[in-house]
């Protein structure tokens, strides 16, 4: 099936690095307890001074009347309204705000550094995290040298993503509060070496409050060091403000029990739960636990794809999720009696973000043609109506180029689903250029996302057609689908990954003898996997932070349950896995013939950097034609504005040279 996003009439202007930071990007944090309002934020950069700040919005659900409410020049996040609806808390610059729906003038309520905070229900405390010092440092061990910067290391996880472990652990914490004031000293409910919620990626969705008030929910991996790198099993926890005590609600669970959320009435706690410890792409299922009865069921049981950020419908006889089924993400509803799943929204687009306002469903949508913006879905019959437009300048003056949908017979019989994304102004009886776009994780999911690294449009907008196969391993067919790569990297995803390519060759618009691979992470470990496998099909590739050694990734990763797992054991056991001796790309660099631009970070922990120093020393001596693009300040993205700008210039300042000479 085919559907095409086509570009409107007016839009001339070709989208470019600078355009695509002009962008403002759009984020749903709260919707008011009556569902009258909600508010969002508009993140801007000003790439000249490498900056941004964060605005905050609010809009009326009904009407599409929306203003500010924070300054323009500040960065506020995290923005919630109390439970009466008269004042909306927030951060700035990490101190605990409010302001009214009116927008009256902003009052810093505290002083304290916060990371995140929930009003309680019955509006008598607030509930917020912050980073405590736990640990101590060389030097504070050792007063006589002040100035050492060793560090005395007896476990992994001493580094996690783009950070060295600071000896400090996110607690969580309540105060006494009432009419915008704080009272009393903060109560840690924790004062434990862990962190609530997850590092680095957790948000306040992980941490809750009983609709009486009387518990806090918090999720927690509580274990440490080597423990801690090995699983993921983390629990649902919660401290009761009476007794001082905790309970542990997911105890016997071993993998992921993440995003609690309690029915209306308080009686039933809904939460996301991977069954598989050391599995981080497990499919999410949708647990109920009655705390009437203790009795604990999966209430997506059957459902073979995602249950992600639940959230309770207003009379609490069912839950919405988001879902990867047929590769996008959409609103589905289970029914709490009956547990039927039903389908709410179609379309070729993904909602990423879900709250409920009253009877409607309130979110931000995004697609490979258009940036995240806030929609209200009616759960009845899905219709849509666009409540933000944040995006409107520049993107509606830039042309776009349509996305289709296209299903490829794999060599062993499988139906693949492949976008395929076209330059604006697209003619058939024109030869192009074309990109094969290899997707990460390896279990992320290819769907209509809208990146502003990997931009299908501006790809497109180069001169370039992009193929995007959703090879296994991706969420959206099941998770017999996902859980193919597992330890077979090498072999059924990259044949995914060449019969769509095979596919989009026979095109009369593409030419053949111009074709490119690219890809991140473990799209880039195919990058390196396809430059010694492609039998001559491309001319170019590019790899961002993509592994090259499989046996030297094992040992440098930092989160060890994630290798163990899709390697199927470490590589000195015996007998050894296969993936060792077969998939890893560095077995066959000495067949690389094709120039390769590489990719890589300095603060990237999760594929360190020195993979890609590997693959670029095995491309200079053999004398393929290389350049190493390194960025000394990045993680395994690239998050600062002129980094960036000159990440997407040196990306087609590459292709060119090698596809349109």
């Amino acid at each position: 099936m085919t559907v095409p996003i086509v570009s409107p009439a007016h839009a001339q202007q070709q989208l470019t690095p600078e355009l695509l930071w002009k962008i403002g990007r759009v984020g749903l944090d709260c919707v008011s307890p009556d569902g009258q309002f909600a508010v969002y934020g508009v993140q801007r950069f000003d790439v000249s001074k490498n900056t941004s700040a964060r605005v905050l919005y609010i809009v009326n659900i009904k009407t599409g009347e929306t203003r500010p409410l924070t300054n323009p020049n500040e960065t506020a996040s995290d923005a919630a309204f109390r439970p009466d609806g008269q004042r909306i808390g927030f951060l700035r610059g990490g101190k605990f705000c409010e302001v009214s729906p009116e927008g009256s003038p902003i009052l810093q309520v505290s002083d304290l550094e916060m990371n995140g905070f929930h009003y309680a229900p019955n509006g008598q405390y607030i509930l917020f995290t912050q980073d405590v010092k736990l640990d101590n440092a060389a030097a504070e061990d050792h007063p006589d040298l002040p100035n050492t910067t060793g560090r005395v290391i007896d476990g992994l996880f001493f580094r996690h993503w783009k950070s060295w472990h600071d000896y400090r652990y996110s607690n969580v914490f309540y105060m006494a509060y009432a009419n915008s004031r704080l009272s009393g000293d903060p109560v840690n409910i924790m004062n434990e070496r862990f962190d609530s919620p997850l590092q680095p990626m957790g948000g306040m969705e992980q941490i809750t409050w009983s609709r009486d008030s009387r518990f806090i929910l918090y999720t927690c991996r509580k274990l440490n060091g080597t423990a801690e790198a090995q699983s993921t099993n983390s629990d649902i926890y919660a401290y009761e403000i009476s007794s001082g005590k905790t309970l542990n609600f997911t105890a016997g669970l071993p993998g992921y029990d993440t995003d609690p959320v309690f029915s209306p009435d308080g009686r039933y706690l809904a939460w996301t739960s991977m069954a598989r410890a050391g599995n981080e792409a497990d499919r999410t299922r949708l647990m109920i636990l009655d705390t009437y009865t203790q009795q604990r069921t999966e209430l997506s049981e059957g459902w073979d794809f995602e249950a992600n950020q639940p959230q309770w419908a207003a009379d609490g006889k069912s839950l919405y999720f988001i879902s990867a089924e047929n590769f996008t993400y959409q609103y589905y509803q289970v029914n709490l009696a009956t547990r039927k799943v039903r389908r709410v929204t179609e379309g070729q687009h993904d909602y990423t973000a879900l709250k409920v306002a009253g009877e409607e469903l309130i979110g931000t949508r995004t697609s490979m043609a258009n940036p995240a913006e806030v929609f209200a879905v009616n759960p009845a019959n899905g219709t849509a109506r666009q409540l933000s437009f944040a995006t409107d300048d520049p993107w509606n003056d830039i042309a776009k180029g349509k996305v289709e949908r296209r299903t490829v017979q794999t060599t062993d019989g499988k139906s693949l689903n492949v976008w395929m994304i076209f330059p604006p102004g697209f003619d058939p009886g024109k030869k192009y250029p074309t990109l094969l776009y290899c997707q990460g994780g390896p279990q992320s999911a290819l769907s209509q996302f809208f990146s502003y690294r990997w931009n299908m449009q501006i790809m497109a907008a180069n001169g370039y057609i992009v193929i995007a196969p959703c090879r296994r391993g991706m969420p959206g067919s099941g998770q017999a689908w996902n859980d193919a790569i597992t330890g077979e990297w090498g072999s059924g995803a990259m044949q995914d990954l060449l019969d769509a390519t095979d596919y989009a060759a026979k095109e009369t618009y593409v030419d053949a003898g111009k074709m490119g691979a690219v890809g991140a992470s473990f799209g880039g470990y195919a990058v390196y996997w396809l430059a010694g496998n492609h039998n001559k099909r491309f001319k170019a590739f590019i790899s961002h932070c993509g592994i090259f050694n499989l046996e030297s990734f094992y040992g440098e990763t930092e989160e060890n349950w994630f290798v163990h797992h899709d390697m199927e054991g470490a590589y000195w056991t015996t007998p050894k896995p296969k993936s060792y001796e077969r998939y890893s790309p560095h077995l066959f660099a000495g067949k690389w013939d094709t120039p390769i631009l590489v990719i890589h970070n300095e603060l990237d922990f999760r594929i360190p950097v020195t993979q890609g120093m590997q693959a670029f020393s095995a491309a200079q001596l053999q004398g393929i034609p290389s350049r190493f693009l390194y960025f000394p300040d990045e993680g395994h993205w690239i998050g600062k504005a002129q980094n960036s700008i000159l990440w997407q210039r040196t990306f087609f300042d590459w292709l060119d040279k090698y596809l349109k000479g």
